[in-house]
């Protein structure tokens, strides 16, 4: 399922609207055999530099720096990046489809009405303001009537099939160490901050989000008709709640490690580990089919929120679970709800002064809830096999130099390059869109309330997450829809899924990108990162099986710990604000930068443009490469924005995902002349080497 996928929008150029009018998908690629040369005032790279800084001093800045300048962060906005800049197409794209769905007054039960009937709803705001919280009222009936645990117990398993996930995580997903089957996850959750340090931090941040989060619940609760006394009282109680679970919560850092974080219990263990929780009775209200066992990700978190099943006073747990549901469907209920929500998630958490118009919060819904549906009609109007086809060729040229860098590689040992090569060879390649599509016939969408439809999807994806229990892997599945401006590599499945939208640069036509920034963009940042995912700190500990699972030599781990540690003190060492950017949790994801700008750039020294040389609007292949390699992080977000990153994302903020893998290649120096003394410098053999 597409889930918590931010979509951002803008108007791109009319030159991509005309070719997208026609009837066109306009990706920024084209045909690997061709050198074009872009014009000066529409070049990708040339439109968006500062010249006024130094690419020693700043490479982000220098490469970025006029664009950022001339396309500040909209009020509605959170950030602004290209990948906003795209989303914004493909949303006018999308609006049209579903527009298009709800004026066709099509069949009950065919796709074309579930999208029509799913925008209707949603865009009705007048119905919506005169329901109220009133589209919650069977749950909250629900939660008013429990008077035991037992009842408690049940209602947690209730809430979490509709998509409101009380007091702990709980997913279907291939056994981490059987991949050929499916088990049930239970991960730490429950919190109402984005991550556990915000309950404990004393940065500036962290410290201002807690001291108005209080505020927040007992407005929320205010507006549920609950009064003023009450409701801070339960807002109290609350975070007294959810500060105990995240104390028992592990760290960022601490979740990235899979050996620990699997745990696999049977039933009867589970029900000793946390026998308040009757995880019997929880499973049996979920409807999960029998299983013997289930993957605890943090046992210590389960022994404590089993504690508080019992010490907690009920009232205390029913105004936790109300403070739950009414979170969760908050944007989908009237206006009041919806901008109390939006003040602390939207301004004090992430800094944006104003919402997103409805429609574009819509279409980020409809695209959770059956953005599948969206896209088999998308692929159809905007995307090609040909164009498909492209991007499959680049991929295996990316591939093709991963394998050479492998064979070469001087501190790993016969064995392991062997098995490493084994494991790539391996590596699914789902590019564009998918060849199979979801039957969503099971799934209901009504004309009633817009947060009725979200819970009806969300309980959709909860049965069709269950339904792979006890049934063999569908290795056709995609976990994004092809409208998506990103993409991921998974572990289990070992592949990498590409959807169409990721290699989009918005305003250039596709037959005007050079080798050098189409090897960049999509080779480095896109094809090549995911695959190095499969080899990261994470990825390198599942076999070519995608099972959890020792398959290297004692001395190359030693080798490759000793390599990345040099990763991990560069980030640590990086500070914004009174926060410093976290190594260790980011390391998988510095890994794969670092690796996809080495690995694409030696597929890009075997085209044409590389060997002969060629300088297109002043500037050489290498410069070129270089800077279509920032262009994949064009943006800048607001302050509380990467504040948050900080606490909460693996990756790290988008200027470093370019200054901080480009200071570790010898060819970046010698393409800009970096000399020693600047900031982007650093003594070849201080320089970080894995892949």
């Amino acid at each position: 399922m597409l889930r918590n996928r931010l979509v951002h929008s803008i108007l791109a150029s009319a030159a991509i609207a005309a070719f997208l009018t026609a009837g066109h998908f306009a990706p920024g690629y084209r045909a690997l055999a061709a050198t074009p040369h872009p014009p000066a005032e529409i070049d990708p790279l040339l439109k968006n530099m500062d010249p006024r800084v130094s690419p020693g001093e700043d490479f982000f800045r220098y490469a970025n720096g006029g664009w950022i300048d001339s396309h500040p962060i909209p009020a509605d906005e959170r950030a602004w990046t290209i990948a906003d800049e795209v989303d914004q197409e493909v949303f006018l794209q999308l609006r049209g489809i579903c527009e298009a769905a709800a004026a066709a007054n099509a069949s009950r039960g065919s796709n074309e009405q579930k999208v029509g009937d799913f925008w209707k709803v949603a865009m009705d705001s007048a119905s919506i303001e005169a329901a109220g919280v009133s589209p919650l009222a069977p749950e909250l009936a629900r939660i008013a009537a429990i008077d035991s645990r037992a009842d408690l117990v049940r209602e947690i398993a209730a809430l979490h099939t509709i998509g409101s996930r009380p007091l702990y995580t709980f997913r279907v997903g291939q056994d981490d160490k059987n991949s050929a089957a499916h088990v049930v996850f239970l991960y730490q959750g429950g919190l109402g901050l984005p991550d556990r340090d915000y309950y404990f931090a004393e940065d500036a941040a962290s410290k201002r989000v807690r001291g108005e989060y209080p505020g927040h619940i007992a407005a929320m609760f205010r507006l549920m008709g609950i009064d003023p006394a009450t409701a801070t009282r339960d807002a109290d109680a609350i975070i007294a709640l959810e500060t105990s679970l995240a104390a028992a919560s592990r760290t960022l850092e601490e979740r990235r490690d899979p050996w620990t974080n699997y745990n696999k219990l049977s039933l009867e263990e589970l029900n000793r580990l946390a026998p308040a929780l009757d995880w019997t009775a929880q499973l049996l209200a979920m409807g999960v089919p029998p299983v013997d066992s289930v993957v605890v990700g943090q046992p210590e978190f389960f022994t404590r929120a089993d504690s508080l099943i019992s010490a907690i006073p009920l009232d205390t747990w029913r105004a936790y679970l109300r403070w739950g549901l009414i979170r969760s469907f908050a944007n989908q209920l009237s206006s009041a709800f919806d901008r109390q929500d939006f003040h602390f998630y939207g301004t004090v958490l992430s800094g944006t002064p104003e919402q997103r118009p409805r429609w574009k919060r819509v279409l980020s819904d409809e695209e959770d809830a059956i953005g599948e549906l969206l896209g088999q009609v998308w692929v159809h109007k905007y995307c090609s096999p040909a164009t498909k086809a492209r991007y499959e060729r680049l991929v295996d040229e990316i591939m093709e130099s991963y394998a050479a860098r492998i064979r070469r590689l001087p501190w790993m040992t016969a064995q392991t390059k062997e098995k490493a090569l084994a494991k790539l060879s391996r590596v699914g390649k789902k590019v564009g869109y998918p060849d199979h599509w979801r039957d969503y016939a099971a799934l209901q969408v009504e004309r009633d309330f817009y947060a009725r439809n979200m819970m009806r999807a969300s309980e959709w994806w909860f049965r069709h997450d269950l339904d792979k229990l006890g049934k063999p892997v569908d290795r056709t599945e995609w976990d994004m829809t092809p409208q998506t401006y990103n993409a991921y590599y998974d572990g289990s499945k070992v592949e990498i899924v590409l959807p169409a939208a990721v290699f989009f640069i918005p305003g250039v036509p596709d037959s005007l990108i050079d080798d050098a920034v189409l090897y960049a963009y999509a080779g480095a940042s896109t094809i090549g990162h995911e695959i190095t995912h499969g080899f990261d700190d994470e990825g390198r500990q599942y076999d070519a099986e995608g099972n959890l699972k020792p398959w290297w030599a004692p001395e190359d781990s030693t080798q490759f710990a000793l390599r990345t540690k040099g990763l991990i003190e560069q980030f640590d060492a990086y500070t914004i604000g009174d926060l410093h950017v976290r190594g260790q949790a980011t390391l998988g994801e510095n890994i794969a930068d670092l690796g996809g700008v080495v690995i694409a750039y030696e597929a890009f020294q075997k085209t044409e443009q590389y060997r002969n040389g060629e300088i297109i609007n002043g500037l050489t292949p290498d410069q070129r490469f270089f800077l279509g390699y920032a262009l994949a992080w064009l943006g800048h977000q607001r302050p509380e924005l990467l504040a948050q990153w900080i606490m909460t994302d693996v990756h790290s903020p988008g200027f470093l995902r370019v200054n901080g893998p480009l200071v570790n290649v010898p060819e970046f120096h010698r393409a800009f002349a970096i000399g020693r003394g600047e900031a982007m410098y650093k003594d070849e053999e201080q320089q970080v080497v894995i892949w």
